[in-house]
């Protein structure tokens, strides 16, 4: 599967802005902002970009750009095609999950080291056979580094990616456990496997807001342990940008 197979393809036109090689991708409104300021980023100072917000390197001291918020597997998939095609190389995506494992709990952090795929976006490029993507393992090794470094307590191992947020079913979630997973979410895994398809790296890391392990609804936006974890959360993605700016 090539780029020629397809009619549309993301493009770089002479108004698109150059963004570097470092991108961060926010899944939603209230980590964007926080990284808006954590990254020195003027809040109103930015271009649209689709339905969300793009604050290109250059509005920023840190070099890095910014997009969101973007939830679900098709949008994110678009947003990323983009800023690959108008440069980025190592992007860093913070999302929300809700816990499917018993031990993992509201304001947790996760380093997603693999997906499986239940959503439609990585079916159209090259999912593998056990239906897993996987991040680039440089951006694993990097992030859980800097959470190490910073004495941040995070969980890694796999997740669930769909697209159906009202069919994640007792029978699906005991069936998840039964295979490890930490968390389910509606991004990673078409993340990941376009970001293996364009030959970019992108790593990515959770925070847990809802619990559905013990198979009922627990949501956690407004505790005092999610509000720590997120801010903590994007205090690691800017520390994480950091490394990655530094060559090879």
């Amino acid at each position: 599967m090539t780029d020629f197979d397809a009619i549309v393809n993301p493009i770089k036109s002479k108004k698109s802005p150059d963004l570097g090689p470092v991108a961060v991708m926010a899944a939603t409104e209230m980590d964007l902002f926080f990284l808006c300021d954590l990254f020195k980023f003027n809040r109103d100072d930015y271009r649209r970009l689709f339905t969300g917000r793009l604050y290109p390197r250059q509005s920023s001291p840190a070099g890095v750009c910014l997009s969101g918020p973007g939830i679900g597997a098709p949008y994110a998939v678009m947003v990323l095609e983009t800023l690959i095609a108008w440069g980025a190389r190592r992007v860093i995506f913070l999302g929300w999950g809700g816990a499917i494992s018993k031990q993992v709990k509201i304001g947790d952090i996760i380093l997603p080291t693999s997906a499986l795929v239940d959503e439609g976006t990585s079916r159209n490029y090259a999912v593998p056979d056990n239906a897993q993507s996987k991040p680039a393992s440089a951006m694993v090794s990097r992030v859980a580094q800097v959470l190490e470094d910073n004495r941040v307590e995070f969980h890694s191992g796999k997740i669930w990616t769909t697209d159906a947020l009202y069919r994640e079913t007792r029978a699906k979630v005991e069936g998840y456990q039964r295979q490890g997973v930490l968390a389910v979410e509606m991004e990673i895994s078409a993340l990941f496997s376009v970001a293996r398809f364009r030959q970019v790296e992108l790593g990515a890391m959770l925070v847990v807001s809802d619990e559905l392990s013990a198979f009922k609804w627990r949501p956690g936006f407004k505790d005092k342990r999610f509000v720590m974890g997120h801010q903590t959360a994007c205090r690691m993605v800017r520390e994480s940008c950091q490394q990655l700016l530094i060559p090879k």
